[in-house]
């Protein structure tokens, strides 16, 4: 019986850190690097393989030379995608980065049947939506990372207002990653204790506005580039989940089919994953404001897919 494979496809800054967390973590058997540039690839792998000596671990790091060689793999991580450039509108990029994900997906889809497919790349809810489009798969089998980054934030910047509780703060957000994401207070906790009886709301309301600007802080302070270490642990996390059959609940991006009163459409949500990926969807008990808040988030994303639709993408 083989052991656990894993598929990184894009190895920058992002995906070589994911590969770094499951290698340190030793949570799978092998993990297999996919990227344009394959000899860069290569002195990665190399680079990981002897870090893993390093820690002792049993993970072997190989290149796949084609995407075709991503192949039987339990879990695929796919960073790759386009930044935005000089003179493209938010559509071109959209557009851009939905083709490379419909192109990645056509051959991963073949390669690795059995495969769950966790997406990196943005913007994240579309991406989603693409991959699922593209493989026909069950939606529980694609699963977009960013609730678990966007509440690690959070959970960052309660530890910033508060000066205690490190390593003991629980923060829930939904929808979007970015402006429409939906902080939930009343599902944060420091040891168990609700945020809201630590701190007053305009504290809690200051902490929502740094979050959502908080990897637009880290893009300022670097100058040259974005976030990665947060971004990469979170990936890694749902992936160990996947490895582990581990039922940990997490907010991730999921297809919903009449959760929440949606359908169609991707957004973050709490989910309970497993094996088999998204085992079970959790309704949250939103408030209004909340609710409210959720709908502009859904709707943000139904304009990126209708986008997709009068370009004619799926035409």
């Amino acid at each position: 019986m083989r052991g656990k494979r894993i598929g990184i496809v894009g190895v920058g800054n992002v995906g070589s850190s994911v590969a770094y967390s499951l290698a340190m973590s030793g949570s799978c058997h092998e993990i297999i690097l996919r990227a344009n540039n394959v000899d860069k690839a290569r002195g990665k792998a190399l680079d990981l393989s002897q870090a893993a000596q390093a820690a002792r671990k049993h993970t072997v790091i190989t290149v796949a030379e084609t995407l075709e060689d991503v192949k039987d793999c339990d879990v695929v991580v796919i960073t790759a995608g386009s930044p935005r450039l000089p003179g493209m509108s938010r559509d071109d990029l959209l557009i851009k980065n939905a083709q490379i994900m419909k192109n990645v997906m056509s051959v991963i889809k073949i390669s690795s049947p059995e495969a769950v497919i966790i997406p990196v790349s943005n913007p994240l809810d579309a991406m989603v939506y693409v991959a699922l489009k593209e493989t026909g798969w069950d939606r529980s089998r694609v699963i977009g990372m960013a609730g678990i980054l966007d509440s690690a934030r959070m959970a960052h910047f309660v530890y910033e207002k508060l000066g205690y509780g490190a390593g003991q703060i629980r923060c829930s957000v939904m929808g979007g990653h970015g402006d429409d994401m939906v902080p939930l207070p009343r599902f944060s906790t420091v040891a168990g204790v609700p945020l809201t009886d630590l701190l007053t709301w305009e504290d809690i309301n200051e902490i929502i506005e740094k979050t959502k600007r908080g990897g637009a802080e880290i893009v300022e302070l670097l100058k040259d580039g974005s976030a990665y270490y947060a971004p990469a642990k979170a990936t890694a996390l749902m992936v160990e989940a996947v490895l582990t059959d581990m039922k940990q609940i997490y907010p991730c991006a999921v297809m919903l089919d009449g959760e929440y009163g949606y359908t169609d459409v991707v957004s973050g949500v709490p989910v309970m994953i497993g094996a088999s990926g998204v085992e079970k969807v959790i309704e949250a008990n939103l408030n209004d404001d909340q609710d409210r808040k959720f709908a502009t988030s859904v709707g943000s994303v139904k304009g990126l897919i209708d986008t997709l639709y009068k370009n004619n993408f799926y035409n």
